[in-house]
């Protein structure tokens, strides 16, 4: 029986540099606890590390010390190979870009999960129309990214990053392009989602959307510098 209350992201001293002309800290030792079905946001200035802490996790970026826990899984241990198996089957990913294969219609899109899981083309179909319809989007089923307006591919986007029911769904900005009314559509769908039991892990600069947020973690400088929601033990050192 799953705990509904263990962590299902840990980090533990976590550090970053970048190396382009003298090295850069990116992320400062950072010690972090995500719990089953939380909805995070990591909020800050440019610069602040945000980005690069999303990718440290999600295991897109390596790191240079400390580690990264997910879902009872030490990233540090798996090879790239096993890391992008392992991201393909538990993670679900929501970009500022939309990142949606342009000659693909919004269903196919959707299926690209399920497919790479192995499931058969009519399970797939089945389940991404099921998706697309959730998100009131079945009637734009067929059509392409390019006659879709901006809310629309990022709805289609998050029904790609929701169809596999991956472990965990990390978002980047995922309204940063849109105007006000259908950023609160998707705030609402991620909200929703996450009242589903879906652990969710989201960095934005919009004040209105860190605010529904379970939990909003600040930072600066590569650290944690508050936190603000549940109290679960969060440090930077």
């Amino acid at each position: 029986m799953t705990d509904e209350n263990a962590a299902m992201v840990v980090a533990s001293r976590l550090r970053k540099a970048y190396h382009t002309g003298g090295e850069v800290e990116a992320l400062r030792g950072i010690d972090l606890e995500i719990r089953r079905g939380e909805m995070v946001a990591i909020v800050g200035p440019s610069g602040s590390g945000k980005t690069t802490l999303l990718n440290c996790l999600s295991g897109l970026d390596s790191f240079d010390g400390g580690h990264v826990i997910v879902d009872g899984k030490d990233l540090a241990k798996f090879s790239d190979r096993e890391r992008t198996r392992y991201r393909c089957r538990n993670m679900g990913f929501v970009f500022q870009a939309f990142n949606l294969l342009p000659v693909l219609s919004a269903v196919e899109n959707v299926e690209i999960p399920l497919l790479l899981l192995g499931l058969s083309a009519g399970e797939a179909r089945r389940r991404s129309l099921d998706m697309l319809e959730t998100l009131a989007l079945a009637h734009r089923a067929q059509h392409r990214p390019d006659q879709l307006s901006g809310g629309e591919q990022q709805r289609v986007a998050v029904a790609r990053a929701l169809v596999h029911r991956p472990a965990v769904v990390w978002a980047d900005e995922p309204t940063g392009n849109l105007d006000t009314e259908v950023t609160h559509v998707i705030v609402e769908l991620l909200i929703r989602m996450n009242a589903e039991g879906q652990t969710i892990v989201l960095v934005t600069h919009n004040p209105l959307v860190a605010e529904r947020a379970a939990r909003t973690l600040r930072m600066r400088d590569g650290r944690i510098e508050t936190a603000q929601g549940n109290p679960i033990q969060v440090a930077a050192r």
